[in-house]
């Protein structure tokens, strides 16, 4: 029987880091996030739970990549940082598991 696995490694030896504090308002924090239930307009049948990247942003702002509501630019093209058509949206993307540490420290300090 085989299986496999997909592993998604950060840096986290404690040498690495500095200022160094608890997360002391863990559930304040998270009470202002606003999970939902939605689906992706390129796949109307599947409803899923998850967050707008936009409204995560001021709250865990390292779990979000990207500007709420960025198009291509004149100027993206000419860079060529970028391929596609002026105004074209630069979606938001979220690595829900920078939420992970919020949602340990409000749980800790419930129980």
């Amino acid at each position: 029987m085989g299986s496999s696995s997909i592993t998604f490694n950060t840096s986290s030896d404690y040498r690495m880091k500095e200022n160094v504090v608890a997360i002391s308002d863990g559930i304040t924090r998270l009470k202002t996030l606003k999970p939902s239930r939605f689906n992706f307009i390129s796949e109307p049948s599947v409803t899923m739970d998850g967050f707008l990247a936009h409204e995560v942003s001021s709250i865990v702002p390292e779990a979000i990549e990207g500007e709420k509501d960025a198009v291509i630019t004149q100027a993206m093209l000419d860079a060529g940082t970028l391929e596609g058509t002026v105004g074209n949206p630069i979606y938001q993307g979220i690595d829900q598991s920078k939420l992970v540490p919020l949602l340990t420290a409000a749980l800790q300090e419930a129980i």
